[in-house]
């Protein structure tokens, strides 16, 4: 793969063509898809912040997820991980959200819940008024390493925001 055909470079480019906005809520990555997404010159066109909520208080504090969703499924959840990319977006006036929380290893593990457990969370900003904002979530199991593991994490994460990018491309033509 290239550096022109990078995640990060691909993503990049189709949020600058549509004039969108992103930020990030990180947990389990702590800041690796923020510099992914700054590593390409101009990204500052559409990357508004990255926010690393590593702690439930600071899922709480920073991206208002709800104390019911953490205490009833925990801060590795789909619930969560929907609370928090809509934070993102939300508290960034951004038109897209990201975030990323799980359990990046070698330790935390559950037989529920094991090492490699990740959500992806994706919320996108309708117009005001239109009823069209959406939030989807991914759930993933990673093998690997804690560094293997938070890489592939955070290329899903981008790869998860182009992919709902472009459905929503295709849906308007």
């Amino acid at each position: 793969m290239t550096a022109a055909d990078a995640i990060e470079r691909r993503l990049g480019d189709a949020l600058r063509e549509s004039d969108a906005t992103i930020a990030v809520a990180e947990s389990c990555t702590g800041g690796l898809v923020g510099s992914l997404l700054t590593d390409v010159p101009g990204s500052s066109d559409y990357f508004d912040r990255s926010l690393v909520t590593y702690s439930s208080r600071a899922k709480r504090a920073l991206l208002g997820v709800s104390r019911e969703s953490l205490d009833a499924h925990g801060a590795v959840s789909e619930s969560v991980a929907r609370e928090m990319a809509r934070g993102a977006r939300d508290t960034a006036d951004a038109t897209w959200g990201l975030a990323t929380t799980g359990i990046a290893g070698p330790d935390g593990g559950t037989d529920e819940k094991p090492v490699g457990t990740i959500y992806i969370g994706v919320a996108h900003a309708g117009e005001w008024g239109s009823g069209e904002s959406t939030s989807g979530v991914e759930h993933h199991v990673f093998d690997g390493t804690r560094t293997e593991v938070k890489e592939k994490i955070a290329r899903r994460a981008l790869t998860a925001v182009l992919e709902s990018l472009d459905d929503r491309e295709q849906e308007a033509t």
